[in-house]
């Protein structure tokens, strides 16, 4: 018997050491946005060439993410934890002292690759280390440092950006990079259990191109706009890439990416459940900032820190969630916040010009609640319903499906307002111009107004998007032991 099965005790100094490092991970990817326009700046080159920080970040951590569960399976935790790390260590310091943009774009997608195995990592230690029945209190802990890291990372970003030079965005990561893998070599040991497995290359090659592809076309489609030939082209080899992946892993004996997972129905229904939600929450994440700035000229330091309060709530109930979680089960709690989101969607549909400031903040706080309520718990009852072989290939296609109903959740709720700010500008402008009234004062209110309708209509579309889980979510079983053994 292994020694993570045998152990009683969680081994919880080791997990300390490994959230340190997932902190670390997700701290870094939420770090960069914000100073975008700045390094525009620096390097001298165009929006959509800097973008690529973020794009070519998140590609990276689409295509290797779901290889997570290999890399988990078929070696030992110390040392890919220790790999991993030092991986992004590396391309930490390769973008901090970057001289020009391809290596600082080299360093960001360097730090990628090593970030990716981070959080399913201490996901599948934690799934090991604890009885199902206290699951959701250990991973209403992981859920605290997964939501508390963009909680502070835009606004410190932010207020590096304002008062500093951009590259202490990495320099300050570097030293706590560095200790993550001393303290890995120190107190890490080998808790998951490994077996000896060849790697199929062509399966890298299909998921490469499947989710590298439909990652990339969602992404950009929101810039380029959904007619565009290479947009429609990318996505539809995506899609066809991620077919022929799926059909390649049910005939290999020893799958890249298990697909025996999806016979658990609690594990289907939470995936099916969170890539709904992950679609109205990240494009909501957007729409907020896109209104606080564009609408209401909030310069970008005061909207995160109008953000922040739900950003810091939303962190605090995770853990509070968990317990509840393992009293109540998810259905209770999956009822409640899913209610709880869609009201506050709906009502976020209906900002004006001149909304209250402490009211948008207490809707977008009272939201982030009814977030807290459901993703985690509903997570968590999934992988529950999996056998501990199985827990890396859950946990690796849970967080490439979030990926990617967040791409096009975004995708979508960016076009709709595009598309409906687009439709009514034109139609005020042309009205403007027939009473003779057109002027550049009148344009920029036309502009201000046409936005607002544009994001007024996307966050109804993603109040439609929660419906859907709001109805799922009383179909929710509480999972006490494995479905698929």
């Amino acid at each position: 018997m292994t020694k993570e099965l045998s152990a009683q005790r969680p081994p919880y100094l080791m997990i300390a050491v490994l959230f340190i490092g997932a902190f670390i991970s997700f701290l870094n990817n939420t770090l960069m946005n914000v100073a975008l326009p700045t390094i525009m700046q620096d390097f001298q080159i165009s929006y959509a060439t800097v973008q690529w920080l973020s794009n070519g970040y998140m590609l990276v951590s689409g295509v290797l993410i779901p290889a997570s569960a290999f890399f988990i399976t078929r070696f030992n935790t110390k040392p890919l934890f220790v790999v991993a790390t030092s991986i992004f260590t590396l391309g930490t310091l390769l973008a901090a002292f970057s001289p020009n943009f391809g290596t600082l774009l080299a360093g960001r997608m360097v730090q990628a690759a090593g970030s990716s195995v981070m959080a399913p990592l201490l996901m599948n230690v934690m799934l090991v280390s604890f009885p199902i029945e206290k699951r959701g209190t250990a991973m209403g802990f992981f859920g605290l440092i997964m939501m508390a890291a963009p909680a502070i990372g835009p606004t410190l970003s932010g207020y590096i950006v304002e008062h500093y030079n951009w590259r202490i965005l990495f320099t300050m990561i570097l030293p706590f990079a560095v200790i993550s893998v001393l303290l890995g070599l120190w107190k890490l040991e080998n808790v998951i259990p490994t077996k000896k497995k060849s790697l199929d290359y062509f399966s890298i090659v299909l998921s490469t191109i499947g989710f590298g592809s439909l990652l990339y076309g969602f992404s950009t489609a929101g810039n380029k706009g959904w007619s565009d030939p290479v947009i429609i082209t990318t996505i539809i080899i995506g899609i066809i890439g991620i077919v022929l992946f799926v059909l390649r892993q049910l005939k290999l004996e020893s799958p890249f990416l298990s697909m025996e997972i999806f016979k658990a129905p609690s594990y289907t229904l939470s995936a099916i459940f969170s890539s709904v939600l992950g679609m109205g929450l990240t494009g909501g994440m957007i729409l907020t900032p896109a209104y606080l700035q564009s609408v209401r000229h909030i310069e970008p330091m005061e909207s995160g820190l109008m953000m922040l309060p739900g950003a810091l709530v939303m962190a605090a109930m995770s853990p509070i969630t968990g317990r509840l979680f393992d009293k109540f089960g998810p259905r209770v709690l999956a009822i409640i916040g899913m209610s709880i989101m869609t009201v506050t969607t709906y009502l976020l549909s209906h900002l004006e010009i001149d909304t209250s400031i402490i009211y948008i903040i207490s809707v977008y706080t009272v939201r982030t609640i009814g977030i807290s309520l459901v993703m985690m718990p509903v997570m968590t009852n999934g992988l529950n319903s999996l056998a501990p072989r199985l827990n890396p290939h859950g946990t690796a296609a849970n967080n490439t499906i979030q990926q990617i109903a967040g791409s096009i959740g975004t995708a979508v709720l960016i076009a709709v307002m595009n598309t409906k700010a687009t439709s009514v500008g034109e139609k005020m402008a042309a009205e403007a111009m027939q009473a003779g009234t057109f002027s550049e004062e009148v344009m920029a209110s036309i502009t201000q107004q046409a936005l607002l309708e544009g994001i007024e209509l996307a966050f109804f579309v993603a109040t439609c998007f929660t419906l859907i889980p709001l109805l799922l979510s009383f179909f929710l079983k509480r999972v006490t032991q494995p479905q698929i053994k």
